[in-house]
């Protein structure tokens, strides 16, 4: 399997056979472009912390077991794929298991996402499981909440080339603006747990770039898109500001000759058609127009809200270095340095965290992750390096060393 391919689920490492290692709690965001699964998996030894006890409830001194959360995700175009994973996996067994359901009664798994509706019925079919429908918002800030709060150099800022890792005072996170890039854009101002307000969005995200770079390069999947773009060169198609002013800034407004003054626009007065410019170039273009974009409202929105903290998350954003840069860069030169945005590691997999983090809240296991995690030490340092998607990037997801607590 190569990384980074969208054909391919992705996981972190290799998954011990079931007979090795005890997997439940399946949870699922169903997007219009992408899956995303969250699981965990018990230590193939059993064993459990001695070292703190979870505290649910009231109750206390109950096993914690130790292991592992997963990631794995799937194009939605190939469901069954994703229903073929869950099937090879037992996931739909051991969550049946858990959630004390026998082989005829209903076996809820949590899932998220437009998907947990409009599939339902496939899942119902397929693997004999009902879809337990969480909330697309609540669960996307719940899980940005828990990576925030609970994994060690989760968030980290990127420009120029470097890449920093950001410390999280748990006492001054709130509010943040979360701004969560899948097939469309949904901007959330987060006051606190559970305290949110969807604060605008756009419809030009990752299906647009995906979509339209589908139609004007033929490309195959989303990576191979970004791939075209890791070598290509906007500026064959996009018209600059020094393309106007002969070459000079413009520097009464502070804009340099190499700043973008329409995207595309050299198009216009070309004697070319499609065919007589690259892929690559196209890409390029087209990823740096819907990124300036995203990266200009969110700071806008931000700025309406006082907020000096924003957060990047979604799988438009695949670790991809020329894309988090581009997004920084809008939001440094639009807020003249004074806001900073921030990416995290697991950036897609907020709405199937927070739906995981659900089971808690429903009462099944009173499964608790515990507040102090840490990522797992054969991947932990496996997302520090920044790359294109020809050096494997950021796809490459950590697991996430964790206990629970099963009453």
């Amino acid at each position: 399997m190569e990384i980074g391919n969208l054909e391919n689920h992705v996981q972190s490492e290799p998954m011990e056979e079931s007979s090795q290692a005890q997997i439940s709690h399946l949870a699922l965001d169903i997007g219009g472009s992408l899956i995303k699964l969250v699981y965990f998996s018990q230590n193939s030894d059993g064993g459990c912390s001695k070292s703190s006890v979870q505290v649910s409830n009231g109750n206390e001194g109950g096993p914690v077991p130790e292991g592992k959360l997963h990631f794995a995700k799937f194009e939605t175009a190939k469901i069954h794929d994703c229903i073929d994973f869950i099937q090879s996996k037992q996931l739909r067994i051991t969550g049946c298991q858990h959630n004390g359901a026998s082989a005829n009664e209903k076996c809820v798994i949590k899932a998220t996402g437009g998907g947990a509706y409009k599939f339902a019925d496939l899942f119902k079919e397929k693997l004999g499981i009902c879809l337990g429908k969480e909330d697309e918002m609540d669960s996307l800030v719940a899980g940005a909440n828990f990576l925030l709060k609970s994994v060690h150099d989760e968030a980290f800022t990127y420009m120029d080339g470097q890449k920093e890792f950001a410390q999280i005072d748990q006492d001054d996170l709130y509010p943040y603006l979360l701004v969560n890039i899948g097939s469309g854009v949904s901007m959330i101002k987060v006051d606190g747990p559970g305290k949110f307000e969807r604060v605008s969005g756009t419809n030009v995200g990752g299906g647009t770039f995906w979509g339209l770079g589908r139609l004007l390069t033929k490309c195959k999947s989303f990576d191979e898109l970004l791939e075209l773009s890791h070598r290509g060169n906007n500026r064959v198609v996009d018209m600059l500001v020094g393309d106007i002013y002969g070459g000079t800034d413009y520097k009464k407004i502070g804009l340099s000759s190499t700043a973008i003054a329409s995207s595309f626009g050299k198009a216009i007065s070309d004697n070319k058609e499609l065919e007589d410019y690259r892929p690559e170039d196209i890409s390029r273009s087209l990823l740096r127009m819907i990124s300036n974009n995203i990266g200009q409202i969110s700071y806008l929105n931000a700025l309406r809200f006082g907020l000096k903290r924003i957060f990047f998350a979604g799988f438009f954003l695949r670790g991809h270095a020329y894309t988090m840069d581009t997004i920084a860069v809008a939001v440094h030169f639009w807020s003249k340095g004074e806001a900073k945005a921030m990416f995290l590691r697991h950036e897609g997999f907020l709405g199937a965290l927070g739906a995981f983090m659900s089971y808690e809240k429903h009462g099944f296991d009173n499964l608790m992750v515990h507040q102090l995690v840490q990522q797992s030490p054969s991947a932990s340092h496996g997302g520090d390096k920044t790359h294109g998607p020809a050096d494997s990037e950021l796809n490459d997801i950590p697991s996430i060393n964790c206990s629970i607590y099963l009453s």
